[in-house]
């Protein structure tokens, strides 16, 4: 069996504190994707940490330093399924430093409110990154903090 291709991807919120906005990004390619809109982040590299290769996404993607939460919880220990293929895992992640701008892969980045779900939910996400963005909202709704 071929092993698992390990993805990360950073929910990207406003204040890890008190979690009111979502930093969603728009992808151009592949083409069945183009249009839609994910977690920002990518592929972890042999021999990275997934927490390092989040770092490094979000600085080659947006240009920014983020000071990593906690994980948002999978139902499979190795992570959210993305396809037969591969896993990801998200933190929650709030801006250190810089201005997030569509550097790589996306063509629009969008501050949503997480008070206002079908705002989020009306989106055109990637099949795949949907019931993390519904998990996501429910742990947002259940707890004060993501913390």
């Amino acid at each position: 069996m071929t092993e698992l291709i390990n993805v990360v991807g950073g929910a990207v919120v406003d204040n890890l504190t008190n979690p009111r906005t979502l930093l969603v990004a728009r992808r151009t390619a592949p083409p069945r994707y183009a249009g839609m809109w994910e977690f920002p982040g990518g592929k972890v590299d042999p021999g990275e940490a997934p927490e390092a290769a989040l770092h490094r996404e979000l600085r080659e993607e947006l240009g920014v330093e983020i000071r990593l939460g906690p994980e948002l919880p999978a139902a499979e220990p190795a992570g959210w399924p993305l396809n037969e293929r591969a896993v990801m895992r998200v933190w929650f992640a709030e801006l250190a430093a810089g201005t997030p701008r569509p550097l790589e892969d996306h063509d629009e980045l969008r501050w949503v409110a997480l008070d206002t779900p079908e705002e989020v939910l009306g989106l055109p996400w990637i099949p795949a990154d949907l019931p993390i963005v519904e998990a996501l909202l429910g742990v947002v709704a259940a707890e004060p903090s993501p913390k």
